[in-house]
């Protein structure tokens, strides 16, 4: 217990010190990453009642029933980071915080700009594509920023925690339940289509933030007396798994070990550079994963 204490105190210091690098660029990311979303929400998705995904895509549902849509995502977001607090802890909230906050107030400030462009000439499937390509970049933005704007993910986080899917597989699940409410107002045709502008949201975040594919595959080699706490600092990350790999050197034949990690894309900025504080020095290499074989026994 108390070796574990210590490993826990140390893991939070390494995630500290990530959240405090390059602080006033990955704000600015965050900041423009939400006002690009923002924007594109009222602009294509709010206007042509495109129902995405997430607590944006409820409040359009919404919208139709008198409920004001920045409010909504307001209020839903303070509700989803009280649950974050007492379910997956602080550090969750601080990481969710700052977005959740800002992103329904560009929602609100932005409305009135967007009520200026007239996009009336365009087809229906060109508002789609540019919607999906533009939130895309938003949140690749924000993710990249090491941030997110809450909503939805932390509904996702839960279910990754308390079940034996990965994190891509809950918000898959997450997100379909909210395209499929939206047929509860909207035709089928709107349905189709924001089927499309999710999948292409999808593509542009990863391509924005790293790659085309839905996770990374990291091999890591550490020495001996590191291992324990870099296999630690991974495991405490939601969604990533681990296996531990008896290797030694190809030159200077010393033990060391190999640990092979698949992390959701969006937590590549955290593993990098939390692998940095362990060891400045420290090994690694980067691929995309396209395809995780007994995924359910890599999650466990």
């Amino acid at each position: 217990m108390f070796f574990k204490r210590i490993r826990e105190r140390r893991i939070n210091k390494i995630i500290e010190a990530v959240n405090k690098k390059n602080i006033f660029k990955r704000y600015f990311m965050l900041l423009f990453g939400c006002l690009i979303v923002a924007f594109t929400f009222n602009l294509f998705f709010l206007r042509y009642n495109i129902v995405c995904f997430g607590v944006s895509g409820i409040s359009i549902v919404l919208a139709k029933f008198g409920v004001n849509p920045s409010m909504f995502i307001l209020i839903a977001n303070i509700v989803l980071i009280v649950i974050s607090y007492f379910f997956l802890g602080i550090n969750d909230v601080k990481n969710q915080l700052v977005g959740a906050l800002i992103y329904p107030i560009f929602v609100e400030l932005t409305l009135k700009i967007t009520d200026l462009i007239d996009l009336n000439d365009l087809e229906f499937i060109i508002i789609a594509v540019m919607g999906g390509i533009l939130a895309g970049i938003g949140y690749g933005l924000i993710y990249k920023s090491g941030y997110s704007t809450g909503g939805t993910d932390v509904i996702g986080s839960l279910i990754c925690k308390y079940s034996k899917i990965s994190m891509g597989s809950a918000m898959m699940f997450v997100n379909v339940s909210i395209i499929v409410f939206g047929k509860i107002v909207f035709p089928w045709k709107i349905v189709m289509y924001a089927i499309v502008v999710a999948y292409l949201i999808s593509v542009a975040t990863d391509k924005i933030l790293l790659g085309i594919s839905n996770s990374k595959a990291f091999y890591i080699v550490v020495d001996k007396d590191k291992d324990d706490i870099v296999n630690d600092f991974l495991l405490s990350l939601p969604g990533v798994g681990s296996t531990i790999i008896d290797a030694s050197g190809g030159y200077s034949n010393d033990k060391q070990t190999l640990i092979m990690a698949v992390a959701p894309t969006k937590m590549y900025f955290i593993i990098k550079e939390g692998l940095r504080e362990i060891d400045k020095n420290i090994f690694y290499l980067v691929c995309d994963s396209y395809e995780v074989s007994n995924r359910d026994e890599v999650y466990e």
